[in-house]
């Protein structure tokens, strides 16, 4: 199978297990550039299974087992071969709750690049300017950038954290529920971050939350037992649905 270069992500019968529990069933997913894909369903669905998948975060949980193909730059990335730490660079993730460093503002953004070989200051001080311009933060930090990260509000680190995951230039950023943890303020900002950040990068959220996800998203995937029930535009999936079993979840009768 070859895959062009296009920063497509495209997922072939993947399926996850927790010992002998199948998490995720044999879910097939294409993910295209500058679009937003949410992925919705109940609580144990399967479907922060299925995204820490798209970046093998699951590797790090002894008991996880995958099969099937995920496929990105013509490479399947659950090759024994393929380099994760290289893979997280590709594809970045962003946390339910903001996980910031217990380090500067500034070094919050600079550790990623400088990991992987950027020692040049001045490259270094362009990548963090960058970064946080892009993740709305700019303005807000500029002037203490030197400061603990642990001092911003919760939303800002949020966003920090988003900035963090820009600064590697990562083709796909992952976003687990990443106002979940956030007031409504914070929340809306954001959602306005996602709608801009889309025009650059491949962007796949989880959220339970039903009208962010009518909000944020242009394609919508509902998971129900670990199956994937239907895929489709966002409108279509809100307002049209073709399976029973979306249109009960999206209109409250379960979940």
């Amino acid at each position: 199978m070859i895959v062009e270069k296009n920063n497509r992500l495209s997922v072939k019968n993947l399926s996850v297990f927790y010992g002998e529990k199948e998490a995720v069933k044999s879910v097939s997913l294409d993910f295209a550039p500058s679009e937003v894909t949410a992925l919705i369903g109940p609580s144990g669905c399967g479907k922060s299974t299925f995204l820490r998948s798209l970046n093998r975060m699951n590797d790090t949980i002894d008991s996880v087992r995958t099969k099937g193909e995920i496929w990105l730059d013509g490479v399947n990335v659950n090759d024994p071969g393929v380099d994760v730490v290289l893979l997280r660079q590709k594809i970045g993730m962003v946390w339910q709750r903001p996980n910031p460093f217990h380090k500067s503002i500034y070094e919050n953004i600079a550790f990623g690049p400088r990991y992987h070989g950027v020692r040049d200051k001045r490259e270094l001080d362009a990548i963090v300017e960058d970064s946080l311009r892009k993740a709305a933060l700019w303005e807000e930090t500029k002037d203490r950038l030197h400061r603990s990260a642990l001092a911003l509000s919760g939303g800002q680190q949020q966003r920090l954290c988003i900035a963090r995951s820009i600064a590697v230039s990562p083709s796909i950023i992952l976003m687990d529920e990443p106002a979940s943890a956030l007031d409504p303020v914070s929340t809306a900002k954001i959602e306005e971050l996602i709608a801009e950040l889309k025009q650059e990068y491949c962007i796949v959220i989880v959220t339970h939350n039903m009208h962010q996800a009518a909000r944020v998203s242009d394609k919508t995937a509902f998971f129900y037992m670990g199956k994937l029930i239907e895929t489709g535009n966002t409108e279509q999936i809100f307002t049209n649905p073709v399976e029973k079993a979306t249109d009960d979840y999206i209109t409250g009768r379960f979940g």
